[in-house]
């Protein structure tokens, strides 16, 4: 079956659509009645019993209904950031819908912060969740939440639910400023537990078991405690914030040029974000180590840059290894764009070794990322579901595979949903907008539900690509 857009000539407003409209099947609570998404209903209405507090509400992080929240805080992050940068290019109803789906994560991370020195940092038991084939609308696993008390640390959860909520009071500053406020206020308070009590949540023998291996962390709480800061930085204009980032640059690693940027790596997208003073003309000498880190990262993406190592397939997708490997493709695709900006409105490019990289080259760079996503690839397979008329239609996900509630209301149990995960035939429920892993560096993919490096999709891999399809939206050429 062939897509029904030629090579190079997408829809990026109805691909922008699809990408927001996503949020919508990852609910978690009480749903609204009018959502679009019908074959949802509620679910997890108990969530914070073991603490006799709410914890309803937020989103699932990909195909399970574990509620996690290190990749929710970041994917909260991520959708704020695609409306401060690309918000006026988003049609308004567009931006309405993201503006919705960013509250829905805003208000439950305020009652993950809502009690002082503690942070919830998960809620579901993901070995007795993976041992179920079964919809959120009707599970019977145990929905334990999973806090961190001080003097315990919980630095990187902290760090990035802090940078969540100080970037997501940035977009709704002018709609509705009381709410801004909260979000900012608890903000400062989470740094504060970030920063005081500093260390992985993951090492908590209380928490290990539950995040790992799952959404541990692997490579150190260091860059979150930055990534909150810069965004504090941003929404605040607090000098405190700016000595912050000058004073431990260095001993948090922020000058080690780590190209990553995702739910565990902020390094890319911290430097990425501090360089904007920079371009601006502030704290040029204080801040300058971030902006050079944030141009040798651009460098290392362009095939013709001497210093490029990012690995693509023949197909032309970045590749970087592990699974899921679209994340890295959306991710890296925003900050290009966001790079690009800053260089356009300062009218500079950037020098990698004999080669100018202009603000240009950084957006034809992402356009070729978001055209093999959206179905230029060898398979001519657009990796967004619901996009095209050729997607993937049997994605590793237990409500889209599932019966709706709706049209089978009699309750699934947990062992007797293996026969639809076993299925061979489409999932019933299209979760339309969903941008599944995706290949890796051969540009291979097989619809097969039981592949779910591949099948997959995740909350953390469309958030960015919201910012992405709002450019491309607006300036398809």
């Amino acid at each position: 079956m062939a897509a029904n857009t030629a090579r190079g000539s997408h829809d990026y407003e109805d691909a922008l659509m699809k990408a927001i409209l996503f949020f919508e099947g990852q609910r978690s609570g009480f749903l609204p009645q009018d959502q679009r998404m019908s074959w949802r209903a509620n679910s997890g209405l108990g969530d914070g019993w073991n603490y006799n507090t709410s914890l309803v509400g937020g989103y699932y992080d990909a195909g399970d209904n574990v509620k996690f929240g290190f990749p929710m805080a970041f994917t909260t992050t991520m959708l704020a950031w695609s409306i401060v940068e690309f918000g006026n290019m988003m049609p308004p109803n567009e931006l309405r819908n993201a503006m919705v789906a960013l509250r829905w994560a805003t208000d439950y991370l305020l009652k993950t912060v809502s009690q002082p020195n503690r942070i919830f940092v998960q809620v579901g038991d993901p070995v007795s969740d993976h041992d179920c084939w079964e919809r959120p609308e009707d599970m019977d696993t145990a929905r334990t939440a999973y806090a961190v008390d001080a003097p315990n640390a919980a630095s990187d959860v902290a760090g990035e639910t802090t940078a969540a909520l100080a970037a997501s009071s940035l977009v709704f500053w002018s709609s509705d400023p009381a709410y801004a406020e909260t979000l900012l206020r608890n903000a400062y308070s989470t740094f504060q537990f970030a920063d005081k009590y500093r260390g992985a949540y993951s090492d908590n023998p209380n928490i290990k078991y539950a995040a790992c291996p799952y959404y541990c962390d692997f490579a150190g709480y260091q860059d979150e405690l930055l990534w909150g800061a810069a965004w504090l930085r941003r929404a605040a204009k607090d000098d405190i914030y700016l000595n912050y980032l000058q004073t431990n640059a260095k001993t948090f690693g922020a000058d080690d040029n780590i190209n990553e940027f995702g739910w565990e790596n902020k390094h890319a997208g911290l430097n990425v974000l501090v360089s904007k003073e920079v371009f601006e003309g502030n704290n040029v000498d204080s801040l300058e180590s971030y902006k050079a880190s944030a141009d040798s990262f651009m460098c290392t993406l362009i095939p013709e840059s001497p210093s490029s190592h990012v690995e693509y397939s023949p197909g032309g997708l970045l590749y970087k290894p592990g699974g899921s490997n679209l994340q890295h493709a959306t991710s890296i695709s925003f900050l290009e764009l966001v790079y690009a900006n800053y260089l356009d409105h300062t009218s500079q490019s950037l020098t990698c070794g004999n080669v100018v990289v202009s603000a240009q080259t950084l957006r034809e760079h992402a356009k070729k990322q978001v055209d093999y996503i959206l179905g230029d690839n060898p398979k001519g397979l657009s990796y967004m579901v619901g996009y095209s008329n050729y997607y993937p239609q049997r994605i590793h996900h237990r409500g889209s595979s599932l019966p709706s509630i709706k049209d089978h209301p009699q309750v699934i149990a947990c062992k007797d949903g293996t026969i639809y995960f076993n299925s061979t035939g489409p999932n019933p429920n299209v979760l339309v907008g969903a941008i599944v892993g995706g290949p890796g560096k051969d540009d291979v993919y097989v619809d097969d539900r039981s592949d779910f490096k591949r099948s997959e999709p995740t909350t953390y891999i469309n958030a960015p690509f919201v910012g992405v399809l709002a450019y491309f939206a607006a300036n398809p050429n």
